[in-house]
């Protein structure tokens, strides 16, 4: 049976251009997840879409974050966390949250050349315009 996994990546940044990227790479590591048979969760992608919640306001950070937390509590999953863009505050949180609860942490790399790899499958995407 697949297992759940909790996705740590970083996402935000000091520019625009910085969270484009984190989300592209969030992205690339929820599908490299999923190509390995997991079911992967990433509540920075998901609580963070125009119209749910505001990652600039502080406390709706923060209840994205417990929102998600509390799901991948439910589920037991392993934390996963990706390591080519380094570790944020927000990741550290959330290793932080895996080691209290004894959950499994794991970690991964996508290597070199992830994001030219990404966006050529982010180009052939059936809804590349939309996102």
């Amino acid at each position: 049976m697949p297992r759940f996994v909790d996705i740590e990546t970083p996402y935000s940044a000091p520019s625009l251009k910085g969270v484009v990227k984190n989300i592209r790479y969030a992205r690339a590591c929820v599908r490299d997840s999923v190509l390995r048979g997991e079911i992967p969760f990433a509540s920075h992608l998901f609580y963070t879409q125009t119209g749910i919640l505001d990652d600039n306001s502080p406390a709706e950070r923060k209840k994205g974050i417990l929102a998600g937390k509390k799901l991948i509590e439910k589920l037991n999953a392993a934390t996963v966390v990706y390591t080519d863009l380094g570790l944020s505050k927000g990741m550290e949180l959330g290793i932080g949250i895996a080691k209290k609860s004894g959950r499994r942490i794991e970690y991964r790399s996508l290597g070199k050349g992830w994001e030219a790899k990404f966006l050529k499958q982010e180009g052939r995407h059936s809804h590349s315009k939309i996102w």
